[in-house]
């Protein structure tokens, strides 16, 4: 069994599918293999500032329902750097000290932070100045963290896409029209690609190869031409327009949320095409949900691998998915730059060899 500990773990950032399930495999190997105690941090980073801290016992009859549930028990944020925290007279204030003397009261020999690239830089920065054991699990349905193959959340999203993009198939061939779906992705196009492939999109758009609105207006009436009268088309909220505007909404705290690529290709495939085209944007629908069964199973393999890095003695790292193996890397490796699609990417050759359009050519 060894030496026993108390280790904490949270969720940060955005939520998605496959949170539970991590918090689950985590409890299980802890308690059952090593019998330590697990603390569930509420809020992330939020519930170390509170005092006394915002925490909850994990038990293994609490957690062990939680294989399907979607969402986090432990509840999430993604607004509010603790290095410059907005506070209610609107000034901004550095909490990191408060988050670290929250660590320290609580008694952890080691922190499991779960999130994405930015959340993680994050959790990284405080653990460097508080003497934090920091473990890391990537988690993000964009699935752009570096130094792993597959991150928490996108392959449930992925799947979400494309049961959209089948679905828009049959009203797109009843009525003649261009249905067309933004999907996330913040800055890379992994969704819109695999769930172009696997949805059957004629047209994929994706942040990492320009597009010219001609190449995509041709495409369509191709498909007319020989009697396809309809076209779905799937396109990155990161999309830029034609001539390289990101389209965006300013939010509160200096942050902003894409949206509207959409609508603006809609406009503009009308134009050229004469085709009726309507717009779907799945949003938050990616993020929500049943875990699909490749999340569960990552999830599962992500929590017993962290528990295993705290036990060997390690710190500092994130687990990580390489050629079907769970195995650690430095923290610093995985978030100095972010995992985005290569265009020469076997999948980009696959909707090429499938004849579909990417917006360049």
């Amino acid at each position: 069994m060894g030496e026993h500990k108390r280790i904490g773990i949270l969720t940060s950032g955005g939520d998605c599918a496959g949170l539970n399930t991590i918090i689950r495999a985590v409890v299980n190997h802890a308690t059952a293999h090593y019998d330590w105690e697990v603390v569930g941090i509420k809020g992330a980073t939020n519930g170390l500032m509170e005092r006394p801290p915002k925490v909850m016992p994990l038990k293994l009859h609490k957690v062990d329902p939680l294989r399907t549930q979607g969402g986090t028990i432990l509840g999430t944020t993604n607004k509010g750097n603790p290095f410059a925290f907005p506070m209610p007279d609107g000034t901004l204030k550095d909490r990191s000290e408060e988050i670290i003397e929250g660590y320290h009261q609580l008694n952890l020999d080691a922190l499991i932070g779960i999130g994405g690239d930015g959340s993680l830089a994050i959790l990284r920065k405080i653990a460097q100045q508080g003497g934090i054991n920091l473990i890391g699990i990537p988690k993000t349905i964009d699935n752009d963290v570096g130094e792993t193959e597959l991150a928490i959340g996108f392959s449930t999203a992925v799947d979400i896409a494309t049961d959209a993009l089948d679905r828009l198939h049959f009203t797109a061939a009843s009525h003649d029209r261009v249905m067309i779906l933004e999907v996330m992705g913040r800055d890379a196009g992994h969704i819109a690609l695999n769930a172009g492939i696997a949805g059957g999109a004629h047209i994929i758009l994706i942040p990492e190869i320009p597009y010219k609105l001609e190449h995509i207006c041709r495409k369509i009436r191709d498909r007319q031409a020989v009697g396809f009268n309809f076209s779905v088309v799937v396109v990155s909220e990161a999309v830029c327009t034609e001539n390289g505007e990101t389209l965006q909404k300013n939010e509160q705290f200096g942050q902003f949320r894409l949206g509207g690529i959409g609508q603006y290709l809609a406009n503009a495939i009308t134009n050229c095409t004469q085709a009726e085209t309507r717009v779907t944007v799945l949003g938050h629908i990616q993020r929500g949900g049943i875990p699909s069964p490749t999340d569960r199973v990552l999830a599962s393999a992500f929590g017993v691998g962290a528990v295993e890095l705290i036990a060997a003695g390690h710190s500092d790292m994130m687990v990580t998915w390489k050629d079907r193996q769970v195995t650690g890397v430095p923290i610093l490796d995985a978030i100095k730059t972010y995992r985005k699609v290569n265009i020469e990417d076997t999948l980009v050759k696959t909707a090429r060899g499938l004849g579909i359009c990417m917006g360049d050519q």
